[in-house]
């Protein structure tokens, strides 16, 4: 299965890793374009979906090269494709835990006011941390070939680095770590204030106008609460396994199933916002659907308007054949 440290990476792997940016790519550039499409969506809290999906759209490209190539040495393509997979991946985890806490802010602590002020702050680490560790990576050589020891054929730190373990944290895994407890937290006193608020609010409801009142909503934005974590830890999960399995140097990081599942995992969080903040989301959702339907009835009436003509001149051909029968029958009876 591997000769000495290196892991062999399969074509079935890279099959299926390969689909796995592509849907991520595809996913995430879905996010950008309908918030540039859709003025009226343009929300903060959209607005920060938007920079982690360039994070999960950089990650995708990135890993998808990586994937595609395999790479076996400290090539320059090597080293700038890790760099940049590393970079993207890091402010994946920032702006997804910046994300979480601008909606604690704004939701438990009531305060839209401070949660729109970090958005600068969030920027500043979103994107400076990431690009200084991978800066910092990059110029004492540490970023390279590393055998898809806890990759799957792209690069990341350097097999030959003596201290690599430690760059492994800083480019990845201590941030990992924090997002897996930090993002469960966040999530868990949002939806714990949400309880607490329509429980107060249902005391209130009898002497309240007689309307209906609309669970779809609340209910769907309480799935996502719950899924938001949970999705990421299913995601994430399988290279933080192939880490610590690394750490203790045992040879079933490079069982093919971990390595298939850790390609997908860390290729699929494009595709997974995607589906949470897209396909799930009702307005979202309609305008897309009414857009694709607008635009097959568009095809569908261009070859009927280019029929048209044709038919109308078959008509007129077979009026005027009409026409002169009738008149040469005339002349034949005088």
């Amino acid at each position: 299965m591997a000769s000495g440290n290196e892991t062999v990476v399969y074509l079935s792997e890279q099959v299926v890793v390969l689909f796995s940016c592509a849907l991520s790519f595809l996913g995430s550039s879905l996010i950008i374009l309908t918030y540039i499409i859709w003025a009226d969506l343009r929300t903060t809290p959209r607005k920060l979906l938007v920079y982690l999906s360039v994070s999960d759209w950089l990650s995708a490209v990135s890993y998808a090269f990586g994937v595609w190539k395999v790479f076996h040495s400290d090539s320059l393509d090597c080293v700038i494709q890790g760099a940049i997979s590393t970079f993207a991946n890091t402010s994946s985890f920032f702006w997804t835990v910046a994300i979480a806490v601008y909606l604690y802010i704004f939701i438990v602590r009531s305060s839209q006011r401070v949660a729109d002020s970090l958005v600068l702050v969030f920027h500043l680490v979103s994107w400076g941390v990431p690009l200084v560790i991978t800066v910092t990576a990059v110029s004492l050589n540490k970023i390279g070939y590393d055998a898809s020891e806890v990759s799957v054929g792209w690069c990341w730190v350097s097999i030959r680095a003596p201290d690599r373990y430690l760059w492994m944290l800083l480019t990845g895994k201590i941030w990992e770590f924090l997002a897996y407890i930090t993002l469960p937290v966040l999530y868990i006193l949002i939806k714990r204030h949400i309880h607490i608020a329509h429980v107060a609010l249902s005391e209130y409801r009898p002497i309240l106008a007689n309307r209906p009142p609309s669970h779809a909503f609340s209910s769907m934005a309480d799935v996502k609460l719950t899924l938001i974590p949970i999705i990421f830890i299913i995601l994430r999960i399988w290279s933080t396994v192939r880490f610590i399995l690394l750490l203790a140097d045992s040879p079933v990081r490079q069982n093919p199933v971990l390595v298939t599942m850790h390609g997908i995992g860390n290729t699929l969080q494009g595709a997974a916002n995607c589906i949470m903040f897209v396909l799930f989301t009702k307005p979202i959702r309609n305008r897309l659907c009414t857009a694709l339907c607008h635009c097959s009835k568009c095809r569908a009436e261009v070859p009927l308007s280019h029929n048209v003509p044709h038919r109308l001149l078959a008509g007129q051909d077979s009026s005027t054949h009409r026409e002169e029968d009738s008149n040469s029958r005339t002349q034949a009876d005088r």
